[in-house]
């Protein structure tokens, strides 16, 4: 019955993309092809296309890996062997090799209005939810037809509403999302992981062709969330559990000089009190390096890769009080480009409570990564890519004090499109981990080795 309902919805999908003209010319977006790699913000102030009436645009992106790395690790006891390794009586490494689900994602543009559009994006299969998953939906809002398009709208404001990712940092706009795979010249994304959907408004102004500015407010929660939380101290026995609105901003300039494009963004994002936060925790789709540094042994459970979804990232486990800051500059010249990025987090669990006094953590990351697209229309490209992450992660303890750990990565990846809908890409990784105590699993930890990723995007 459930796939029966799958099929039937799908057919009413077609069905109305006939009825409709599906087109890519819906106002103030971005294309889910080639050509959207390296847009952030949709433009407000190049020029759209004529409303003519309802559009439907539908998007699809569909992702298919192969890997090969090789993990180890110097384990104090059994239950600190690495996935698969326990399967080899003479080694504390093991290569996992082979074919990874295939992640696909659907995604409807609707043009409602003249200026007026509404996404809803869906994830179809992924690592962590097999089953289908609504990312999200929001309306855009760049003109305001209904009260006679006044151009001081139209020229320097936008609003956006609805299930959204909150716009923190330039990185997501680049970033692997599930089948999603075309705007990431490499196959992960960064240790740390910032990326959410959260229900909320976000205001934009243009002051300028080069200058942007936003403020946003969000829920704070991935999903809605109408739990009542008395105002008592909760079990960790220091503060109480709140629902704090999630408040953040960003400043971006970006300018084009003949062959020469310049960006410098800064971005925050804070929320100083709440249940659930998943800035750093709210990828439903998963990492594309299948069960690399995961344990043999999770808790009581046999480890999946479902479950264990987030393979060689690193979650710095804030749900309840997080500040996070991220500077992004970006440089492309012709064909050569270069991006960094250097974020602050700090933040607490509820659990981070000593002598009476709720904690912070911190954590910081830099990325720096290089690439050189060639060929006519930049359809090949070679880049490197290096991504160091350290913080003081929750409940690790060196000789009885705070752990400090790190984790960095090399990424040195090649890639090529066919047309502009497909790209095969092909990286080679080295992540290493230290300052982990002995009785942690991924002390003395590393893996190595190579993905081939054949990307669909339309």
């Amino acid at each position: 019955m459930k796939n029966s309902t799958k099929l039937l919805f799908f057919a009413l999908v077609l069905a109305t993309a006939n009825l409709f003209s599906q087109t890519s010319d819906i106002q103030y977006s971005r294309p889910w092809n080639k050509d959207g790699i390296n847009i952030f913000e949709p433009a407000k102030h190049a020029e759209q296309s004529e409303f003519s009436g309802f559009k439907l645009r539908i998007g699809g992106s569909f992702t298919q890996d192969y890997q090969n790395l090789t993990h180890s690790n110097k384990p104090s006891k059994t239950a600190n062997l690495l996935y698969g390794v326990a399967k080899k009586e003479d080694s504390t490494k093991v290569t996992l090799e082979g074919f990874n689900l295939a992640m696909a994602n659907l995604n409807f543009d609707f043009q409602i209005e003249d200026g007026i559009r509404v996404s809803l994006e869906n994830y179809m299969s992924s690592r962590h939810h097999s089953e289908f998953w609504v990312k999200g939906g929001y309306i855009q809002i760049d003109k305001l037809p209904m009260f006679g398009n006044p151009q001081w709208f139209t020229d320097y404001v936008r609003v956006k509403i609805g299930h959204f990712t909150p716009n923190f940092g330039d990185m997501h706009f680049r970033r692997t999302d599930g089948g999603n795979s075309m705007f990431n010249p490499y196959v992960e994304n960064y240790i740390l992981d910032a990326f959410s959907t959260e229900i909320g408004g976000e205001v934009y102004l243009f002051p300028t062709k080069n200058l942007m500015g936003m403020v946003g407010m969000t829920s704070g929660y991935i999903n809605g969330n109408i739990e009542y939380f008395p105002q008592v101290v909760n079990g960790s026995g220091v503060v109480p559990t709140k629902k704090s609105p999630s408040i953040y901003a960003k400043l971006a300039f970006d300018k084009n000089v003949d062959d020469l494009r310049f960006r410098l963004s800064a971005s925050v994002y804070n929320n100083p009190n709440i249940s659930r936060n998943t800035l750093y925790a709210g990828d439903r789709t998963g990492s594309h390096y299948f069960l690399v540094m995961e344990p043999a042994i999770t808790g009581s459970a046999a480890t999946t890769a479902s479950a264990q979804f987030s393979s060689g990232r690193f979650s710095p486990d804030v749900p309840n009080r997080v500040t996070a800051m991220m500077i992004n500059p970006f440089v492309k010249y012709k064909g050569l480009e270069f991006i960094g990025s250097y974020e602050t987090v700090s933040g607490s669990n509820y659990a981070d409570v000593k002598e009476g006094k709720w904690l912070k953590r911190q954590f910081t990351q830099y990325a720096a990564e290089v690439n050189y697209r060639f060929l006519n229309q930049e359809q090949a490209y070679v880049g490197i890519r290096q991504t160091g992450m350290s913080g003081e992660p929750r409940g690790i303890l060196n000789n009885g004090a705070q752990a400090k750990v790190n984790v960095s990565r090399t990424a040195i990846a090649a890639g090529w499109f066919p047309t502009k809908n497909l790209l095969l890409k092909t990286e080679y990784v080295n992540q290493t981990y230290k300052d982990f105590p002995t009785t942690d699993y991924r002390f003395g930890g590393k893996f190595s080795g190579f993905v081939i990723e054949a990307v669909v995007g339309f």
